[in-house]
Parts: structure tokens; C-alpha cells; sequence
């Protein structure tokens, strides 16, 4: 999907993802999200779930970004780290891959702000599985 052959994901859609740039070699990715304002609270700030599913959108691609066609990655565990507040607009998450032994993958994110602010951070572990195995899933 980020390099145009496939449709971006109606969540990433939704979270208004952009590449920004992916190192494969070195497991690492840089993306975009637009915070809107109807994911604000009462008092401007952008819903933690937003947060967390921005975060979660840049550790999968990470992961992602290094395997083949026929694979994919499944998070079984996010960890999020709320650090200030986060207003409506545009917001980097930076992500990469701490470790990687076999089909297991330990990996990390984190969302900045335009003044380079560090919002939130996030670990993770997923599993690579089979893209068939992905699709299947009940």
C-alpha cells in the first residue's frame, strides 16, 4: 500500500497515514497521521484511543515494511506510554525494530509533534505469520 500497489487501509486511511520514509535494512519507518478534531475531548486534546492506534500504526509497518509478499505481522501486545497531550494536526511516528529472533519481533514507536515534541511512545511484540493465515483469521 505505501508504495501505491495496493489500497491504503481503511484504518490507516482513516488516521490520514503518510510514508514519510522506510529504511528496510535497518528496520525502521517514519510516517505522518492528521489528528482531527473530532477525535478532541471536551478540552481539544486527541483521544488517547487515537494515540494509541496512530502508535500502533507505525510498529506494524515497521515489521511489515521487512517482509515478504506472502507475509504479515499480527501485534499480540501494545504498550502505550501517554507523555502530553496531543492537539489536533499533523504528527510524526517514528517506528523500528528493537529485535527480531525467528517469527517473534520486539518493536518500538514513537508520535512527534510539530514543535518535536515527543507525544507518546509504545513497545510491542507480533508474531510473522502467513498473509493466508492473516486473512483467515475469525
Amino acid at each position: 500500500a505505501m508504495e501505491g500497489r495496493a489500497p491504503l487501509p481503511r484504518a490507516a486511511a482513516t488516521l490520514g497515514m503518510e510514508l514519510i520514509d522506510a529504511d528496510v535494512e535497518n528496520g525502521t519507518i517514519e510516517l505522518a497521521f492528521t489528528a482531527r478534531e473530532e477525535w478532541t475531548n471536551p478540552t481539544g486534546n486527541v483521544l488517547g484511543a487515537f494515540v494509541a492506534a496512530m502508535l500502533c500504526d507505525t510498529v506494524g509497518p515497521a515489521l511489515l515494511a521487512t517482509l515478504e509478499p506472502d507475509q504479515f505481522q499480527s501485534t499480540s501486545e501494545i504498550t502505550v506510554h501517554f507523555l502530553r497531550p496531543l492537539r489536533p494536526g499533523w504528527v510524526v511516528g517514528r517506528g523500528r525494530i528493537l529485535r527480531r529472533n525467528g517469527d517473534l519481533a520486539f518493536l518500538e514507536a514513537s508520535l512527534i509533534d510539530a514543535d518535536e515534541a515527543t507525544i507518546a511512545t509504545a513497545t510491542a511484540t507480533a508474531r510473522v505469520i502467513p498473509l493466508d493465515e492473516a486473512r483467515a483469521a475469525v
